[in-house]
């Protein structure tokens, strides 16, 4: 069989990596894809990014499905399109995809069902943000309410800074559409975690725990990203927080959905902040997989990932299970100079070794031309190794990190912290 990911990202050349070890698939297309998918046999890459065009393509190369990466497409419908046209698909229509492209629509849904998430206000209106914002202090998170690219999220640690972002948003304009509103929450503290689920619509299919690391410098120091680095499992979620955030998140949500008369299909991501006691609360939920959490997710999974996905699209997942590697995986993101700002392009990549049983690279924004690999935007390549415990798998990852360079690279050194904390302080205590 042909199949089809959307996307050009880290997450997407994961996902194609992992759909084109089975058996069944002759080939998978990329569209538009990157520089490590163009050096991949068994993905190709296809110059398509207009939705129109891709069903077109999809008819005329008799591709049996198409998996969705980004959220920008969902968000404009072309899972809509493609089930207009009788295609098979995988992921959440444009009604769906709200809760992930409005984050009024998300709160505001969230609270209608009782799913626990930081209380907040919404706001179009320059002054009266700024007022909630003295009433409330800080710290207090400012959220664009549209898509944003990951830049979209100020956890502001004083009034000044979250006056500065709602003057950015709303009284700049410096997002566009997408700070035309601004959702106003309180600040939770604790520790991230990221819950990814599939649905088909009624039934739901967990994959394997994972954390990410959003800010740029080590001891989560600097400004936000969209992901320094993650790893699967999280310890965090243990199986009693498992259980509860199905009970009271995830679940609550997709009948929620249903209800409303909104049948969800695709991969859910909650994003979760778990207190101190641990409780969990929504942070925020996306219409896909995240990056760079799918990168590892995907190196732990076994088994034919193809197969799932069909069923998931066809509303066929009830009994499905998947196994999972029992190995630790880690990966780590290799950014762009001047990252997350304005990062640099073009720059030359060399180093980067061959895929082996313990490790693999993934490639989000490479260029491949005339044999050479350049940087083309700001997270360039995640690194992902594999192995028994979390110490074992960062000495894996960072000698192969050690091997791989272009100017101006950037990562953290310390990805995996929490979790080896969380293990040190278990055996002390």
């Amino acid at each position: 069989m042909k199949l089809l990911v959307v996307g050009a990202g880290g997450r997407e050349h994961a996902l194609a990596w992992k759909l084109a070890q089975s058996p069944r698939v002759q080939i998978v297309y990329v569209a538009p894809g990157n520089g490590g998918t163009a050096q991949n046999e068994r993905l190709r890459n296809v110059d398509i990014t207009d939705p129109a065009a891709l069903t077109d393509f999809v008819e005329q190369e008799n591709v049996a499905f198409t998996l969705v990466g980004p959220e920008a497409p969902l968000a404009a419908g072309i899972v809509n399109l493609f089930r207009s046209r009788g295609l098979k698909i995988f992921g959440p229509s444009k009604e769906a995809a709200q809760l992930e492209s409005s984050k009024n629509f998300a709160k505001a849904f969230m609270k209608r069902h009782n799913i626990p998430t930081a209380e907040y206000e919404t706001f179009s209106d320059t002054a009266a943000a700024h007022a909630y914002v003295d009433a409330k202090g800080a710290p207090i998170v400012i959220k664009a309410d549209g898509l944003a690219a990951g830049k979209g999220v100020v956890v502001a640690t004083s009034t000044e800074e979250a006056h500065a972002a709602i003057d950015s948003m709303l009284a700049d304009n410096k997002l566009g559409d997408a700070g035309a509103r601004v959702v106003i929450e309180k600040f939770l503290a604790g520790e991230e975690a990221s819950f990814i689920v599939m649905v088909d619509g009624k039934h739901v299919l967990p994959l394997a725990s994972s954390q990410d690391h959003k800010r740029l410098l080590d001891g989560d120091k600097g400004p936000n990203t969209g992901g320094m680095g993650a790893y699967s499992p999280a310890p965090i979620v243990t199986p009693q927080l498992h259980a509860r955030v199905m009970r009271e998140i995830i679940l609550p949500t997709v009948r929620g959905m249903e209800n409303e008369g909104i049948r969800y299909t695709g991969f859910l991501y909650a994003g979760l902040m778990i207190d101190a006691q641990g409780n969990p609360k929504t942070l925020e939920f996306n219409c896909r997989m995240g990056d760079p959490e799918t990168q590892p997710i995907m190196a732990r999974l076994k088994g034919d990932f193809s197969k799932i996905v069909e069923l998931a699209a066809e509303g066929r997942l009830a009994g499905a299970e998947l196994d999972w590697d029992r190995r630790t995986a880690l990966g780590v993101v290799l950014a762009a100079y001047n990252y997350p700002e304005t990062p640099r392009r073009g720059d030359r990549i060399t180093g980067i070794p061959a895929e082996n049983e313990n490790s693999v690279t993934f490639h989000a924004s490479t260029t491949l031309a005339d044999g050479k690999l350049t940087t083309s935007g700001g997270r360039v390549l995640c690194v992902v190794s594999l192995a028994d415990s979390m110490r074992s798998a960062q000495s894996v990852v960072y000698d192969t990190v050690n091997q791989i360079s272009f100017d101006g690279m950037q990562y953290r050194r310390d990805i995996g912290y929490r979790a080896v904390n969380r293990k040190q302080s278990e055996r002390s205590g």
